[in-house]
């Protein structure tokens, strides 16, 4: 048997030793174009979300744009044809980021993302 998403999701935060956010796939998160290409790695970093929105901010690559074009809005579900390598994580709370790649992984508390 294979597990759902959201025991995904719930193994990735009790590793992680974090709260379980859920993350409405119906809502929109801020997505780099290069996403939907492949490029890797996978940044991901979650704010506190403005309605409407997950909080989340993803992107493909080594390199943060701070360019108003580098991120689109997407929901969630799309993220299953787009990055479904993110899934797992996207039940972190505020605060959290992870990089990760197929066969890496590297998740981390960023208390900075909060004082915004």
């Amino acid at each position: 048997m294979y597990p759902t998403l959201t025991e995904e999701q719930h193994a990735v935060c009790d590793r992680f030793n974090t709260q379980f956010t859920e993350c409405d796939m119906h809502l929109k998160v801020s997505v780099s174009l290069n996403v939907k290409s492949g490029v890797r790695p996978l940044n991901g970093l979650r704010i506190d979300s403005d309605p409407g929105t997950t909080g989340w901010f993803i992107w493909g690559g080594e390199t943060f744009s701070e360019d108003p074009d580098f991120f689109v809005p997407l929901h969630g579900a799309h993220l299953k044809q787009w990055a479904p390598l993110v899934l797992p994580y996207l039940a972190l709370p505020a605060g959290w980021r992870f990089l990760i790649a197929e066969g890496y992984e590297d998740v981390w508390q960023d208390a900075g993302l909060l004082a915004r």
